[in-house]
């Protein structure tokens, strides 16, 4: 097992390279700016805070008021170490998620991926959505990910009528 001080050692080493400064300010700067494109875009649309995370995922919550009254969000998420964004269907807390998921366990969510309930899960529904994102080239990534977005908003609320 290797001990506490060895991976601070690793992760001092790594820092000293410069890359994953770099690579952080990156990522964040592009979902602080996503956000704000998503606000200014659909303001009728309530939009968390950034969640900036623990190296481990980056999100936002960007719901309609239909899904909010339900106590649900879609939350846009950055997965730090596949290098991927998914979008997840989330409830307020614990409960609701257990009872959406029991719900749509019985409907047909298309190709969308149904959570179990399990420590450390916290999505209801899940939708990887850009797997190889190219960060050179934001504004066509801003547009893959509200493409996909406004697609799987449009998908759970028929699932949910």
């Amino acid at each position: 097992m290797i001990s506490l001080n060895n991976h601070i050692r690793e992760y001092t080493n790594q820092l000293r390279k410069g890359h994953i400064q770099k690579a952080y300010k990156g990522i964040m700067t592009f979902m602080s700016d996503l956000k704000v494109y998503f606000e200014s875009k659909y303001p009728d649309y309530s939009a968390s805070a950034l969640y900036f995370g623990y190296l481990d995922m980056t999100y936002f919550a960007f719901t309609p008021a239909v899904l909010k009254d339900m106590k649900l969000k879609i939350a846009i998420v950055y997965l730090h170490e596949e290098c991927k964004f998914e979008l997840w269907l989330v409830g307020k807390n614990r409960q609701i998620q257990a009872d959406y998921i029991e719900l749509l366990s019985h409907k047909n969510i298309g190709g969308y991926t149904l959570s179990q309930i399990n420590p450390g899960v916290d999505s209801i529904i899940s939708s990887l959505i850009v797997e190889r994102p190219d960060f050179d080239n934001t504004d066509e990534l801003k547009k893959q990910i509200e493409v996909k977005t406004l697609e799987f908003t449009k998908d759970i609320n028929s699932f949910l009528k």
